[in-house]
């Protein structure tokens, strides 16, 4: 049984329903873009709004990955540090929204099962304090901090494109 086909309650319902709210202010970003539009960077950074929607579902995948396996998990694919925030050529606005999909429904499939309380030591890297583990909870609280954070970075490079807002 999915769990888009069970009841899911209290905080697993909470979880999920703030993952698909920040995801959909993402998402809702990109509604009506070119491929054009989605590629173009709108400000000094590297950031184009393509380029935040694969780099979410990016960090996403291989934040569940830790999750599931822990760090070795989560280092089992290579990061093209820098294409993660671009479109590159023949990507198109459609495929990242549809690996952004797929990868939040297996995020959404997740949720239902996993112990939150289960813990892994994080990957050795500066910004982790040494020895720290993190549980499947907290990984989830900051996969939903990563999408707003990028949700409101999307929306200033989309208004910076043609003046829509997200919100307001």
């Amino acid at each position: 049984m999915s769990v888009s086909d069970q009841v899911v309650t209290g905080e697993r319902a909470d979880l999920l329903a703030t993952l698909r709210r920040h995801r959909g202010f993402l998402r809702q970003t990109v509604d009506g873009l070119t491929d054009e539009q989605a590629a173009r960077r709108s400000t000094v950074s590297e950031l184009c709004l393509g380029g935040l929607i694969k780099h979410v579902a990016s960090t996403e995948e291989r934040w569940l990955r830790f999750a599931v396996g822990g760090a070795d998990a989560m280092r089992s694919e290579p990061v093209d540090w820098e294409g993660q925030f671009r479109m590159r050529e023949g990507e198109t606005l459609a495929g990242l929204l549809a690996e952004f999909d797929r990868v939040a429904g297996a995020t959404d499939e997740l949720v239902g099962t996993l112990d939150l309380d289960a813990a892994h030591p994080l990957p050795s890297a500066p910004w982790f304090e040494p020895g720290a583990s993190w549980s499947v909870r907290r990984v989830l609280l900051h996969l939903i901090a990563e999408i707003a954070q990028h949700a409101g970075h999307a929306d200033i490079l989309r208004e910076s494109i043609d003046g829509t807002k997200s919100m307001g």
